[in-house]
């Protein structure tokens, strides 16, 4: 028995992982493992830009530099575990590692969740407030808004992990997925969970229509406010300033939004793999493909850090 679990029985966890098939397996590593590395280094590059370059010490550089951080750990949390899972024949994680695990996927991606309003915030204050936006967006405020998106974060995810892992595991501790995700976790509970599903509903209605709320909210204010621009090369000049949030805005939302607002009864784990995979693996690596590749400051000062020239730096995307 676990010390302060006093009705589980359940020492560890089996992971099941996306295939037993070692040919399989050994494929799914290298595609992973190259996904994984292209991530880190992606992501990584922006924060060492952004640190690096003064030109790029602005409020919408220092969020961008704290999404290629939540990204960065997001994709850390499950997929180092997963690469090491496809390789050996054991595929167990104690029921501490399980609990961790859980905390700290959760306490990201909710993370990452929250401070796409903060992004959105950015755009709508640059947009529609251009002459006053460092003033409004000062480094007091930026830094409140980031720690406010962590503390939001990491505070859900313990309500949530605690609940999940707080159940009697007394029976199967075969887990159908590749990491210790919520409700594959929670299927094993010898318990009705119906109670315990229906905070987390709540709980996720609340993460998810909140910030999609917000976020719609402040691109309706820049929509009229870009539609009030009489030039149509300004219209397009500020439009393409939001074009990259909204892009990894949807690609994030679409699948929680799915895999965590749908009713219990329609729960599929090998489609839950799937969707999971999508946004804690390929999100992250989308993510400073997306920001990087149209946005003329970043590409500059990869080239001064590079040792290519000087240059001066224009704002915006």
């Amino acid at each position: 028995m676990i010390p302060g679990q006093n009705q589980s029985w359940v020492s560890e966890f089996i992971l099941i992982g996306l295939s037993s098939d070692p040919t399989t397996n050994s494929i799914l590593f290298i595609v992973f493992l190259l996904i994984y590395l292209s991530s880190a280094l992606g992501n990584g590059l922006i924060i060492m830009l952004v640190c690096l370059d003064t030109q790029l010490h602005t409020p919408m550089y220092f969020f961008l530099c704290i999404l290629s951080l939540l990204d960065m750990s997001f994709i850390t949390t499950t997929m180092p575990q997963m690469l090491v899972h496809l390789l050996s024949h054991s595929r167990t994680i104690s029921f501490a590692g399980c609990w961790l695990q859980m905390f700290v996927f959760g306490a990201v991606g909710i993370t990452e969740c929250t401070f796409f309003i903060v992004m959105a915030y950015d755009r709508y204050v640059a947009i529609c407030y251009p002459l006053r936006y460092t003033v409004i967006l000062n480094w007091g405020l930026c830094i409140r808004l980031a720690a406010g998106s962590w503390i939001c974060g990491f505070f859900s995810s313990l309500l949530h992990t605690f609940f999940t892992m707080s159940l009697p595991y007394c029976g199967p501790n075969r887990v159908n997925h590749y990491f210790c995700e919520g409700p594959s976790v929670r299927s094993l509970a010898c318990m009705d969970t119906h109670l315990i599903e229906m905070v987390d509903l709540v709980l996720s209605v609340f993460l998810n229509v909140t910030p999609i709320s917000l976020i719609v909210a402040s691109y309706i204010r820049i929509a009229m406010a870009i539609l009030k621009i009489k030039s149509t090369q300004g219209r397009c000049k500020a439009f393409s300033t939001c074009a990259s949030h909204l892009t990894v805005v949807t690609f994030f939302y679409a699948p929680a939004t799915y895999t965590y607002l749908r009713p219990s009864s329609s729960y599929s784990p090998e489609q839950d793999k799937q969707i999971s995979l999508f946004y804690s693996a390929f999100i992250p690596l989308l993510n400073p493909v997306v920001y990087s590749l149209r946005n003329k400051d970043i590409k500059k000062a990869f080239l001064k850090v590079m040792g290519y020239g000087r240059y001066t730096s224009g704002p915006g995307w």
